[in-house]
């Protein structure tokens, strides 16, 4: 029987100053000012017609990505949030991200988000090699890669992710690790470190560059694993890593197939209706412009997520955690019966890829190498 997950809130803005060539999210490069007062009104409005999701839920995390967000100031959030309090009720003990990109950091700015409410920043540094964040078509570079962490720290932050990328086109094992290193040394709480990868309709895909064999690979994914040990960062997801009890919330409540609104301009969503017994993904309208269009509505898409295909969808998430799920979240987040799956766990088991204990099933060690093989026994 399905039940009730806890709310998240998505937030998408969606300009950048430029767009990167790996990105396939939903950015457009900024051209002269932002309609910052006009996009706040279409938030709150959004918003507002997103209420009827809520089902007498409190939000518990909020995350505000993009393109890039901290190109908005401190007083553009701090008018959101309060209008987002005014339609909803929040967890005393929310967590609220913002995405912030090194280039747009002024002194000060960070704590100013902090007094509005942000109590979590994820800075999206790449990396910390000149030639590497050129080849990335990144507009910062590493000076103010390591002035946007220590900006972070002074305002007080100790709730922060890093992001760092490795596989870099021509890109060497040390340089990886010594990225890695540096990151670390700023005793971030958290570090997503994920491979690059090429996906359709970016300038990567139509002008491939010259990546690392898969070798070297491997061999940077096996050294990063003892430096995470060392620093004190467990892993709990294919790409995140954290410090004891500080994974995020947010990502936490996707990955266990949890409830989120999604407001902005392309922002997805998905929403449980226990009394339908059905779960139902929405998506808002991707242009901009057409979503600042007051004559148009904000929903694009609202569509219901099949029964075959709910088991797909859970382990999509369930099995990039470290921790994995047990059949009682299976139940409760689907609607189906461990029954379902239980014969495909088993075969998996047998092939090493997974392991179960204490009533947990998880990726093995293996496993973890290979989730698109896991998830290929669901398809």
């Amino acid at each position: 029987m399905l039940e009730l997950p806890p709310l998240s809130l998505y937030i998408h803005i969606p300009w950048c100053i430029k767009k990167c060539p790996y990105c396939d999210f939903n950015s457009h490069e900024a051209v002269g000012s932002l309609p910052q007062e006009n996009y706040l009104a279409a938030l709150l409005e959004d918003f507002r017609e997103d209420v009827r999701y809520f089902q007498e839920r409190k939000i518990h995390s909020v995350f505000i990505g993009g393109g890039t967000p901290s190109l908005f100031p401190a007083e553009f959030f701090e008018k959101l949030l309060c209008g987002l309090r005014n339609m909803a009720s929040f967890e005393t003990d929310f967590e609220c991200t913002l995405e912030a990109n090194p280039s747009t950091v002024e002194s000060g700015r960070f704590s100013e988000y902090r007094n509005v409410g942000i109590n979590r920043l994820s800075i999206g540094i790449q990396s910390f090699n000149d030639p590497s964040l050129s080849s990335l078509g990144r507009v910062h570079d590493s000076n103010q890669a390591r002035f946007a962490i220590e900006t972070c720290l002074c305002a007080g932050f100790d709730n922060f992710n890093l992001d760092l990328m490795y596989g870099l086109p021509g890109q060497e094992i040390d340089s990886a690790i010594l990225d890695l290193e540096t990151a670390l040394n700023y005793r971030p709480a958290h570090i997503s470190w994920y491979q690059l990868t090429v996906e359709p309709n970016t300038a990567f895909y139509n002008a491939p560059p010259s990546l690392p064999d898969e070798d070297t690979i491997m061999t940077m994914q096996l050294e990063a694993m003892d430096l995470f040990e060392s620093g004190g960062l467990k892993r709990y997801e294919i790409s995140a890593y954290a410090l004891p009890d500080m994974p995020s919330k947010h990502n936490l409540n996707y990955w266990t197939f949890g409830d989120y609104i999604g407001i902005g301009a392309g922002a997805h969503g998905k929403i449980t209706f226990p009394d339908q017994n059905s779960i139902v993904r929405t998506r808002k309208v991707k242009q901009p412009s057409h979503y600042l269009n007051q004559d148009k509505p904000y929903l694009a898409e609202q569509t219901a997520i099949e029964s075959n295909d709910l088991i797909i969808e859970f382990m999509m998430n369930a099995l990039r955690l470290t921790q994995g799920f047990d059949a009682g979240l299976f139940e409760r987040r689907t609607g189906r019966s461990f029954a379902d799956i239980e014969k495909r766990l088993k075969h998996l088991q047998s092939q090493g890829l997974l392991q179960q204990d204490n009533g947990r099933i998880r990726p093995s060690p293996k496993g973890q190498l290979f989730v698109n093989s896991l998830l290929e026994e669901f398809l």
